[in-house]
């Protein structure tokens, strides 16, 4: 039990202490990650490493994210060659990751950097923001892993270690505004990247959604969820409204030499920016809803779904074959030889799977989930 006697001030340096501790033995090993030793020994964050991966990893998990950003700091090792990069090129390396816009604004964001501060991320929480695409959690992230500034950094790992080791019942999101006040309560003026990364470390692997492992855990004498036996049962969280369904139609049309006919979305809506096939209004952006070249179209039987952040989508696979002289109403045709369906968002991925399976298989009828 704690002396009563301790301030506020008393008990939260001694939690950030503990955690810290817990940290320097248990840190996670990642690709963008300056680790505890190294920190002591001087290394210091590349901020555009932290900045990137902290994009990427929105509404991402950690295992999904390596290999791209392995991937991304070899093609573009700076902030300089992002902002140089192709719009093309970058929307393509990050297809299969998902929420495009964060790729949009991954690219604006390096322009900015470029273009309004030399080169050089802004330090400050503050100046953070001011950047394209970034957000009050990213900039505090940023802030403090790769500048040290005492920034609170929130996220659901955060929120779930908040919540229990002050037993917080409000239920999410209502309860997030408390949180963020507990949680900045607890951050130290001093490593405040390393308690962040703790923080959200233990989130991940020590006080998890099911089954936490209190026994482990370098807070348990404090926390008042283990203490009330609540620990399973928080953080609370609001029941979800049910997602929507949306229906829609994609056309993929096969000239006579195998090119392909495929166009680039609006910068703005779904998977904005993105090369996918010509389609029905189902993202509600206005766009055309009649075929994109005149053929005898063939439905191909079978069924594309696909779950967005905020809706299921549920697509019918159209097919055609046509001249070698035909002309598009949009869109335009990219040869067999250069068509990388690697390259396309994972929903446009799909349809070309049913797509290339009902060319083999004209008359298969079977559902692409």
């Amino acid at each position: 039990m704690r002396d009563t006697e301790e301030s506020p001030e008393e008990v939260a340096a001694d939690i950030s202490a503990r955690l810290l501790g817990w940290y320097d033995r248990h840190a996670r090993e990642m690709p963008w990650r300056v680790g505890p030793a190294d920190r002591r020994a001087g290394v210091r964050p590349d901020p555009y490493r932290v900045w990137l991966s902290e994009i990427m990893l929105q509404q991402t998990t950690v295992a999904a994210v390596r290999s791209y950003f392995r991937r991304f700091t070899e093609r573009w090792p700076d902030v300089g060659a992002l902002a140089a990069a192709e719009d093309a090129e970058v929307m393509a390396e990050w297809a299969g990751l998902g929420y495009y816009a964060r790729a949009r604004n991954l690219l604006r964001g390096a322009r900015a950097v470029v273009a309004d501060h030399g080169g050089r991320f802004p330090e400050t929480r503050d100046g953070l923001l001011t950047l394209p695409g970034v957000g009050p959690y990213t900039a505090a992230a940023v802030a403090a892993i790769a500048f040290d500034e005492p920034a609170t950094v929130v996220d659901g790992n955060v929120e779930r270690v908040v919540a229990r080791l002050f037993r917080v019942e409000t239920p999410l999101p209502a309860a997030k505004p408390a949180l963020t006040r507990l949680a900045a309560a607890i951050t130290p003026q001093e490593r405040p990247g390393d308690h962040a990364q703790a923080m959200m470390d233990l989130g991940a692997t020590i006080c998890t959604p099911r089954k936490p492992v209190c026994s482990l855990c370098p807070l348990g004498p404090d926390c008042a969820a283990r203490r009330d036996g609540l620990e399973a049962e928080l953080p609370r969280k609001a029941p979800k409204a049910a997602k929507p369904v949306r229906e829609g139609t994609l056309w993929i049309a096969v000239r006579a030499d195998g090119a392909l006919l495929l166009e680039t979305r609006p910068e703005t809506g779904m998977l904005g920016g993105m090369l996918g096939w010509p389609g029905t209004d189902w993202d509600r952006s206005g766009g055309p809803t009649d075929p994109p070249i005149a053929a005898d179209w063939r439905a191909t039987g079978v069924e594309v779904r696909h779950t967005f952040s905020h809706f299921h989508l549920r697509l019918s696979v159209l097919l055609a074959e046509v001249a070698q002289e035909a002309v598009p109403a949009r869109g335009s045709f990219v040869p067999h030889e250069r068509f990388r369906p690697s390259s396309l968002p994972t929903v446009m991925q799909k349809a070309w799977n049913v797509a290339a399976a009902a060319i083999r298989h004209p008359r298969g009828e079977a559902r692409l989930d």
